[in-house]
């Protein structure tokens, strides 16, 4: 793995212990050869991102959708900007580059790209891990909205194991070290009818 694509909030967030998070991310990420993929901005967790990669002499790799790009958002130390026509095209363009994905804290749209990531793995369309980084228990809500749909049957225990909530640096990099991905589901007629 080399290419991590990191979906965060083009904002800090109220606790100082998200831009803390994602300044050691940043550090982490270089000092394993894991190069950053994300939305391309200069603001927010995004900016805090991008900035530490850089200026620990790692690569940047945005991709923008034209609508951004032209509110003159994007990072000026990138390695490499691709401006692209929609956010559909930025969301797959960057889980066809990289070679796993992870949540910081973030809003609707990280919640989304995230989400969109483990959806697509489920269907054959993602075969790279996904990960919540839960820092300060951000995400610990939807990780029980994720147990509830094991519970009530929307969602098998086997693909429900395929999904990292975790605060922890070491934790991550063994997921991502002996990660398979989900079966394809298979169908059958007596599916169709229910």
């Amino acid at each position: 793995m080399t290419k991590l694509a990191v979906y965060c909030g083009a904002s800090t967030g109220v606790s100082p212990e998200f831009e803390k998070a994602t300044i050691e991310l940043g550090k982490w990420m270089v000092a394993h050869n894991f190069e950053l993929v994300y939305g391309g901005g200069k603001y927010g967790l995004m900016g805090t991102l991008a900035k530490t990669i850089s200026d620990n002499k790692g690569k940047v790799y945005g991709i923008i959708p034209e609508v951004l790009y032209k509110r003159d958002i994007a990072f000026d130390r990138l390695t490499d900007l691709e401006v692209v026509a929609d956010m559909s095209t930025r969301k797959k363009k960057m889980l066809q580059i990289s070679d796993a994905s992870l949540a910081l804290p973030g809003g609707p749209g990280t919640l989304e790209e995230i989400s969109q990531a483990f959806s697509w793995s489920r269907i054959g369309e993602n075969p790279n891990p996904c990960i919540l980084y839960n820092i300060s228990n951000f995400y610990s809500p939807l990780e029980k909205m994720y147990d509830s749909m094991v519970e009530n049957g929307f969602l098998t225990s086997d693909d429900r194991q395929k999904l990292l909530f975790t605060s922890s640096l070491p934790e991550i990099l063994s997921f991502m070290s002996s990660y398979t991905p989900p079966q394809v589901r298979k169908y059958s007629r007596k599916d169709a009818k229910k």
